[in-house]
């Protein structure tokens, strides 16, 4: 993915778009944060295995929330990288599931190759394919924070035509969130 950007002694460090970008940091969606968010694959602030990744099977993790509010509709689940070396996050996979319940997803659910998952609409994420994109950090860049973003919404998913983007979904989303939870997985390629 960012392989083709200059050696990292080249980057710009000290550009990160940081936790306080991530969607779940903007005011469209603020609401309690009672949704625990899990992977058997990894703990929160642990590492992504390889396998998850561009340097493995590139499929999406497992990842399991409880905690959903009555009143809920739907799920949206966005994954945004917190250490990119962009002004904003990039998105590594965004989607939308019905019902808005307590759910699971199984490993590669979130890659657009896979079989459909009843009630599961992805949208597009930075690299605009609605499809997971597996964490490929810089090599030498240092550790990435990838944050899987869990919202419980009172509304059904965006009427559009295509996959919606980041901004449709946080448009859809603004007002609508009910609760809301994280999971953040750690990855780092070396030099």
């Amino acid at each position: 993915m960012l392989e083709k950007m200059p050696p990292s002694g080249h980057l710009p460090r000290n550009v990160r778009p940081g936790l306080e970008n991530l969607v779940y940091a903007s005011d469209a969606t603020e609401a309690p944060q009672s949704i625990r968010v899990e992977s058997v694959a990894f703990d929160d602030h642990h590492p992504i295995p390889p396998l998850f990744t561009a340097e493995g099977e590139s499929c999406s993790p497992p990842l399991r929330w409880r905690g959903v509010p009555d009143g809920a509709k739907a799920i949206v689940l966005i994954v945004e990288d917190a250490d990119s070396p962009t002004p904003e996050p990039l998105v590594h996979a965004l989607a939308w599931k019905t019902p808005g319940c307590d759910d699971d997803l199984i490993p590669g659910a979130l890659t657009g190759k896979s079989a459909a998952i009843e009630g599961l609409r992805l949208g597009l994420n930075s690299f605009l394919t609605a499809d997971w994109l597996p964490p490929d950090p810089p090599p030498g860049h240092g550790p990435h924070r990838y944050v899987f973003q869990v919202f419980a919404v009172d509304a059904d998913a965006p009427k559009s035509e295509g996959a919606p983007d980041r901004t449709e979904v946080v448009n859809a989303m603004r007002g609508r969130v009910l609760a809301k939870g994280r999971l953040i997985g750690v990855y780092e390629r070396a030099v």
